[in-house]
């Protein structure tokens, strides 16, 4: 007996975002980034309702970071003194299709760097490669707000997706990205009236929705991606039955969650298997479950894992 297709209609849709800019529209970049778009769930409807394919920004540190597993640390040896070499290295080497400056040394806990220290990491890394940047503060709220308005001055033109704004320190980086001209990252806690609340601010302040990309805290592989996976769920099925202040494309923070776990970092565990390989695994799957609810830019870290999830991308998008 043949089984019928089913293909659901919706009224909404998830709407795009550019990122980046070239000569012709005032950038330095030799490339753009177009995410959103998807006008059905996942697997769902017809080849014109898939929107966008997902991207993959990879993580690049404005310091060398003191906490991180020696298997992912091995892969950036060379380069962590020099964030436009790691960057440089992303893009040749591991095909990242956006570069997210992770801003942690900004951190009081963290080595309290300045905004020369930032707006010159900023600067580095636009002149070392062509595709568009996230520029991530450190989230701390008060030396986010004294330091990412330079790094927003110093990116000025070049349509970066900027963030992250909360509903509790909203004003400052929504300010600085609409003066700017770049794209803005709404969080959330993993609360979808959070997240909405957070875009009604930012478009209270006169930010169109059409320049949002949301966030919402990001669960790993067994610590908490049913979370995860739940929100950006709703949040798809929140855009398509036509709420706008709900239909953003979505951002994960996979690589950074994926690395925390013990799982992933733990060296000597023979019972779990080869480190080398344990740590790339659980990013990567962490990253495939999220792309089958419907995320939009994927932050990641290990090449092996980046490696995997592209392939991923490719066979699904293909079909």
């Amino acid at each position: 007996m043949p089984v019928p297709k089913i293909a659901e209609s919706f009224k909404g849709s998830v709407s795009r975002v550019t990122l980046g800019a070239t000569s012709q529209s005032g950038g330095t970049r030799t490339s753009t980034v177009v995410v959103g778009g998807a006008g059905n769930v996942v697997y769902g409807g017809s080849s014109d309702q898939v929107g966008e394919r997902p991207v993959i920004a990879m993580d690049v540190l404005d310091s060398p970071p003191d906490d991180w597993s020696e298997h992912l640390a091995k892969e950036y040896a060379d380069v962590l003194d020099s964030p436009g070499a790691w960057a440089k290295k992303c893009v040749d080497q591991f095909g990242a299709e956006l570069i997210c400056i992770k801003f942690d040394g900004l951190h009081p806990d963290k080595g309290d760097k300045g905004a020369d220290h930032a707006v010159k990491v900023t600067k580095e890394v636009l002149e070392a490669v062509g595709v568009p940047l996230v520029l991530w503060g450190c989230g701390n709220d008060e030396k986010d707000n004294q330091i990412m308005p330079k790094v927003s001055e110093a990116a000025k033109g070049e349509n970066c997706l900027i963030g992250t704004v909360t509903e509790d320190n909203y004003k400052s980086l929504t300010a600085i990205a609409l003066a700017d001209g770049h794209n803005l990252i709404t969080e959330a806690p993993l609360d979808i009236n959070i997240g909405k609340q957070v875009n009604i601010l930012a478009a209270d302040m006169g930010f169109p929705l059409e320049r949002i990309v949301t966030f919402q805290a990001t669960g790993a592989l067994g610590y908490g991606i049913e979370y995860s996976y739940s929100i950006q769920e709703r949040q798809r099925l929140a855009a398509l039955s036509g709420d706008k202040m709900m239909a953003m494309p979505s951002i994960c923070d996979v690589g950074n969650e994926a690395w925390r776990t013990k799982e992933a970092k733990t060296p000597d565990a023979p019972q779990w298997g080869d480190a080398d390989k344990r740590g790339p695994m659980w990013e990567a799957a962490t990253a495939i479950c999220l792309l089958q609810a419907g995320t939009d830019i994927l932050r990641m870290r290990h090449p092996k894992a980046v490696s995997t999830v592209k392939n991923f991308i490719s066979e699904l998008w293909e079909d």
